[in-house]
C-alpha cells in the first residue's frame, strides 16, 4: 500500500503523487478489461469445481471394483506440478501437431482451417477455465466426500419407507447436510482463483486476469511498480468486498 501513493524509481527517490496510480488505473481501459476477465475466471473455476467435485464424489459413495483405484488416481491433476500439466495442455492444443485439432480438424472435420485455440483471449479464457476446473476439481471431491462419508444413513432409510425418490433424498436430506461445507468451499475457490497466477500465466498470455495484468504492468515494459501496487491494493479490496457479500447476502453466515 505504501508504494502505491508513490512514483517508484528504480534508481534514486521514490516521488510521492498521492492518489494519482489508483487514478491511473482506474481510468485505464485495460484495468476494467482485466476485472472483467477475473470475475468471468473466478465464478466460471468456482462453480466448475464445485459442481465436479460433487458429481464425482456423489459417484465414488457408490460401490464398484476398483473404488480405491479410481479414487487415488482422482488426485493425480491436483497433486501433479503445475509446470508439466501446463505443457502437456499446450501441446494437447497446439494447432500442428495436437490432439485436440487431430480430432476435430483431421478427423471429424468441424473446422475448416487449424488455429490455434489459446492463442485468442476468448478462447483462451475459456481453456483457462477448463484447465482450472480439471486441476482443481478433486479438492472440492475430497471436502465433499468426508462430509458425505459422515452423514448419518437413518434419515436416508426413512426417507426411502416414505417413498422418497432418489432426487428428494438429494434435495432434501444430502444437500442441507451438505450446506457448510459447500459454502466453505466456494469462498476457499474465491480467494485462491481470484489470486490465481501461475496456472493462468503458464498456460497462456493471452488472458489477462487480474494477478497477471498487475505482474505485466509491474514487472514488464515500463515496469511502472507504482501502479503495480495500487493494482494489489483494489485487487485486495476487490476479494474482500465480494467475500463480505456472499458471506453475508448469500451464506446468511
Amino acid at each position: 500500500m505504501y508504494l502505491s501513493f508513490f512514483n517508484v524509481k528504480l534508481q534514486g527517490a521514490n516521488i510521492f503523487i498521492g492518489l494519482k496510480n489508483y487514478k491511473n488505473v482506474l481510468t485505464d481501459p485495460s484495468f476494467w478489461h482485466a476485472v472483467l476477465t477475473t470475475f468471468i475466471y473466478v465464478i466460471g473455476t468456482t462453480i466448475g469445481t464445485t459442481l465436479v467435485g460433487l458429481g464425482v464424489a456423489l459417484v465414488m459413495m457408490r460401490s464398484f471394483p476398483l473404488r480405491g483405484l479410481v479414487r487415488a488416481l482422482i488426485l493425480l491433476p491436483y497433486i501433479a506440478p503445475v509446470i508439466s500439466v501446463v505443457f502437456s495442455w499446450q501441446f494437447f492444443f497446439d494447432p500442428v501437431n495436437g490432439i485436440f485439432m487431430h480430432i476435430t480438424y483431421d478427423t471429424l472435420h468441424l473446422f475448416e482451417k487449424r488455429f490455434n485455440l489459446i492463442g485468442s483471449p476468448q478462447n483462451a479464457v475459456i481453456v483457462a477455465i477448463i484447465f482450472n476446473i480439471w486441476r482443481s476439481f478433486p479438492f472440492s471431491y475430497l471436502m465433499i466426500l468426508s462430509r458425505l462419508q459422515s452423514i448419518d444413513n437413518s434419515g436416508y432409510e426413512a426417507a426411502e419407507i416414505d417413498g422418497a425418490n432418489s432426487w428428494q433424498k438429494f434435495w432434501y436430506i444430502t444437500l442441507p447436510e451438505l450446506y457448510f461445507i459447500l459454502g466453505t468451499i466456494v469462498i476457499l475457490r474465491v480467494i485462491w482463483n481470484f489470486n490465481k497466477f501461475e496456472d493462468v500465466y503458464l498456460l497462456t498470455d493471452n488472458v489477462k486476469v487480474l494477478s497477471v495484468y498487475t505482474y505485466f504492468k509491474a514487472f514488464t515494459g515500463v515496469m511502472d511498480q507504482g501502479q503495480g501496487a495500487a493494482l494489489a491494493v483494489i485487487q485486495f479490496l476487490l476479494l474482500i468486498g465480494f467475500i463480505l457479500f456472499y458471506v453475508r447476502k448469500v451464506l446468511k453466515w
